[in-house]
């Protein structure tokens, strides 16, 4: 996909699209097809100026009719429509618009809902449950969650990382994210003693008769590498576990903790935008709203003289 007016409307379509194959298990020609779908509805948009990220009611509606009149499939426009409508409620979601340009009722404006954030005390608690898990198992998904929570990556960066990026203990990794660009993730110290721990169990996972594997995350189903789906599932027991609502948890918000807390800690956005691997800013400008409305929950709830009125 291209940017477009607005310039997020791509990175937004590679997240919906990513929460679709993870937490609804999308098969690939749903995920094809909405692809094409986001695709066309972005290229229509292109025409009148304007973006995912930035259309209008007016805009969707426009779409809407225009597919009607190119003479496509009944069944071809009304998945379009609704890929549209799933997108926007996906963004409203998130919390990256306060409003769902497909629906020509506009919500009413109570302040910019908030993404799905864990605390730093929920992520500490989703940590150890993941690695109290049996043995190797533990071991593993405990590397898994601290690795993303530590560099931020997406899914399908974490379970593609070959075992080679984290043989000599490096303090980043090089990531190839979207588009095949490369960047650095950083590395901290208990990130580190993971994979270190990790490693001593990983040939445990590997496929039978197999002695070499190149996946960092190795497993005997038929990718031989352990699938974004099966760690979405892992989350979800392991947040249970920690006494957290699997609802509010998934790989991509795992990701959302990592710029967040950065934010919170005072990182300047330019370095966030950097390590999430993002093109346009304006996207990573997500999170400092984030930031700044959970600081001001904070400052309300926490301040004596909150206390006193």
């Amino acid at each position: 996909m291209t940017d477009g007016a607005g310039g997020r409307g791509g990175e937004w379509a590679e997240a919906f699209l990513e929460m679709m194959a993870v937490e609804r298990a999308a098969a690939r020609n749903t995920l094809t097809a909405y692809t094409r779908d986001l695709d066309d509805a972005r290229g229509f948009l292109a025409g009148r100026g304007r973006d995912l990220s930035d259309a209008a009611a007016e805009d969707v509606e426009a779409y809407f009719a225009d597919l009607g009149a190119r003479g496509l499939a009944p069944a071809t426009a009304a998945r379009r429509r609704a890929a549209v409508r799933q997108f926007y409620r996906f963004v409203l979601g998130e919390g990256w618009r306060a409003d769902d340009p497909s629906r020509r009722v506009e919500a009413p404006k109570k302040g910019r809902p908030l993404p799905k954030i864990l605390s730093r005390e929920e992520m500490d608690r989703l940590i150890a449950a993941a690695g109290a898990r049996d043995g190797a198992q533990g071991l593993r998904f405990g590397c898994m969650v601290e690795l993303a929570y530590a560099s931020g990556l997406r899914i399908s960066e974490l379970t593609a990382l070959p075992l080679s990026a984290l043989a000599r203990d490096p303090a980043y990794l090089i990531v190839k994210g979207k588009g095949g660009k490369e960047r650095l993730a950083p590395l901290n110290d208990a990130a580190r003693a993971a994979v270190k721990a990790y490693l001593e169990a990983r040939p445990k996972f590997l496929p039978k008769g197999q002695k070499a594997n190149p996946w960092l995350f190795p497993s005997r189903g038929k990718e031989g590498r352990l699938t974004p789906r099966r760690f979405a599932q892992v989350l979800d027991e392991a947040a249970a576990d920690a006494g957290i609502d699997p609802a509010r948890v998934s790989p991509h918000v795992l990701r959302h903790a990592f710029a967040t807390h950065l934010l919170e800690g005072g990182a300047d956005l330019r370095v966030v935008q950097k390590l999430l691997g993002h093109a346009d800013i304006a996207t990573t400008q997500i999170y400092t709203h984030v930031a700044s409305d959970r600081l001001a929950q904070v400052v309300a709830t926490k301040h004596p003289l909150a206390k006193k009125r």
